[in-house]
């Protein structure tokens, strides 16, 4: 992933969504940004395909999306999914 200073917030968080798109392309699903909001750093995204309504969704998104987040992007403090 690029340099965290040269690319902007949302440039940054659709770079680590691509990274989680494959996993999730592999069960027919996949991931949308739909916000992000900077004053409770908070991303707020849509499940697609297999992975929306899945039961195991919220998992993924707590353990898998936003877990990759937080690694990449540690001033992120939670990844929450919208219907």
């Amino acid at each position: 992933m690029p340099c965290a200073t040269v690319l902007p917030m949302l440039d940054r968080i659709e770079a680590v969504l691509e990274l989680a798109r494959p996993a999730l392309a592999r069960h027919g699903g996949n991931i949308e940004l739909i916000e992000y909001n900077e004053e409770e750093k908070t991303v707020y995204v849509r499940f697609l395909g297999g992975c929306k309504g899945c039961p195991l969704s919220r998992m993924t998104l707590k353990m898998g999306i936003e877990g990759l987040m937080r690694e990449h992007i540690p001033q992120i403090h939670s990844v929450e999914a919208v219907t």
